[in-house]
């Protein structure tokens, strides 16, 4: 069995100096368009990549990928704008609801002093006393 002239790992883009892609150029071309493999060219004596063999769908040019930044942007502030306002609405709904409870509680307690002075009952003045607590955090 023959070893295929570029042996590829499919989780990796292959590295290559330029002079062997541009021996290999058709052979790299074919397989980025059959494989959709990534080859990465590189300066002969240097491994940092210059430029890079993609198959087709994958090459879009600068202003599909501005187009692209924008319509993203667009929505996102978009929904930026959707959960800010949901937010608040339920900021207000929780500070009414907040509201109603501390009245409903202050009606309460009021009716407990009315009903049984400070200091007549030592469970009920443990309950004042934790609420005060909690008034004051």
């Amino acid at each position: 069995m023959v070893a295929p002239a570029l042996p590829h790992d499919a989780g990796q883009p292959r590295a290559l100096p330029l002079r062997e892609a541009r021996t290999r150029l058709t052979q790299l071309v074919a397989m980025a368009e059959l494989t959709d493999t990534v080859t990465v060219v590189t300066r002969d004596r240097d491994t940092r990549p210059v430029a890079a063999i993609v198959p087709a769908g994958a090459a879009r040019s600068l202003a599909q990928a501005r187009a692209d930044a924008e319509r993203i942007a667009t929505v996102t502030a978009g929904w930026a704008r959707r959960l800010d306002a949901a937010h608040q609405q339920s900021a207000r709904r929780h500070a009414a609801e907040l509201r109603a409870v501390t009245d409903a509680l202050a009606a309460a307690w009021a009716e407990l002093d009315r009903r049984s002075a400070p200091g007549a009952d030592p469970a009920l003045d443990r309950l004042r006393a934790a609420h005060a607590d909690l008034l004051r955090d």
